[in-house]
């Protein structure tokens, strides 16, 4: 919709996990390497721990699409399943026969074949659970079975567990301590810092082939502090702010319009000192502009540590005549202090 105003090939904040937008922090970079590894060497249940919206789902197809030689996987989204529902959605992902959909001898015979067959091929074999700090205490002991399927010095198939952070606390449970033993690597990914949230967003407007200079400062600063620097709630700030922009015809976003969204979206609550008052005449989304006055900011929006990208220096203050300034003025002089993307190979089955 506001694609073209914004010079955009396509919409830079969608929420849907593809790896192109994938942000280059510290932590996400580890646990890419992490993932990678784990497939690539057949290490039996990895472990991905993650706050709702950091990015788990992202970093798991960017890893796929990274592996040298075919990857088979079966991604299961909804652990929520009975033991023979898990049977029968194990055998239809697998293509396995009908007899292995009703009877879990029958899968564990045919299953175990077909893994055979793909390691003497060089292929691999994976199977993703998403959210799986929801799975049963039944379905764990299954995950736990499959992945000992293996030969005499390999695993036949990986296992990656994503799962937000109770996950953890549940693994330590007494009565899963076999389970835990099994777990052969684990990795994390943190909520975003300030500096991961300005290379964040500037990250995905450049992927999208649209401008870098939509944002001030200040909306940068708002959008990781209501959102508290998750990825997915920074998607979701940045787009409703960009159509807020279109609406108003403004090409620079600001942090009242930030805030604006943040309101009408019950997403975070200002700090002490930053007080908003909004006099909403209409929604933007039906062509009515919508007034915002901002009467007291904090006095460190500066994205608290962020430098400036171009001159070192810190970024300036409310006071700041500059403070309307494009935020990402300059921001790609200097790329490599903000890689924001990991290389795409090619993409594997």
């Amino acid at each position: 919709m506001y694609e073209k105003f914004f010079g955009c090939l396509e919409r830079p904040f969608d929420l849907s996990p593809n790896p192109r937008y994938l942000v280059a922090t510290a932590a996400h970079r580890e646990a890419l390497s992490t993932l990678e590894y784990g497939i690539a060497s057949r290490k039996g249940i990895t472990l991905l721990i993650g706050e709702a919206g950091s990015g788990k789902t992202t970093v798991i197809r960017a890893a796929l699409e990274r592996q040298p030689s075919r990857v088979h996987y079966v991604h299961l989204h909804n652990p929520a399943l009975t033991r023979e529902e898990f049977v029968e959605m194990l055998a239809r992902r697998f293509n396995l026969s009908e007899k292995a959909r009703g009877s879990k001898a029958a899968l564990l015979l045919e299953l175990e074949e077909l893994l055979i067959e793909r390691q003497e091929a060089g292929e691999t074999t994976l199977l993703v659970i998403d959210e799986a700090q929801s799975l049963p205490t039944e379905l764990l002991e299954e995950i736990r079975l499959l992945a000992n399927i293996e030969t005499n010095d390999q695993k036949l198939v990986s296992v990656i567990m994503a799962g937000q952070p109770e996950l953890s606390t549940r693994l330590n449970d007494p009565s899963l301590r076999q389970f835990k033993q099994r777990v052969a690597l684990r990795c994390e990914l943190r909520p975003l810092a300030p500096q991961e949230t300005l290379a964040y967003v500037a990250g995905r407007l450049r992927a999208a082939g649209g401008e870098t200079q939509v944002f001030t400062r200040e909306a940068v600063g708002v959008m990781h502090r209501r959102s508290k620097g998750i990825p997915r709630t920074i998607s979701v700030i940045a787009d409703n702010a960009l159509l807020t922009a279109f609406a108003l015809g403004q090409r620079l976003v600001t942090a009242e319009m930030v805030h604006e969204v943040c309101r009408e979206f019950d997403i975070g609550e200002p700090r002490a000192g930053e007080r908003a008052v909004y006099e909403t005449v209409a929604s933007p989304r039906l062509g009515t502009p919508v007034h915002a006055t901002v009467v007291a900011e904090p006095s460190d929006t500066r994205l608290l540590a962020v430098e400036d990208a171009r001159t070192s220096r810190p970024l300036p203050t409310t006071e700041s005549p500059e403070r309307d300034r494009p935020l990402f003025s300059g921001i790609f002089t200097k790329r490599r202090r903000f890689p924001f993307f990991f290389g795409r190979d090619e993409t594997h089955g």
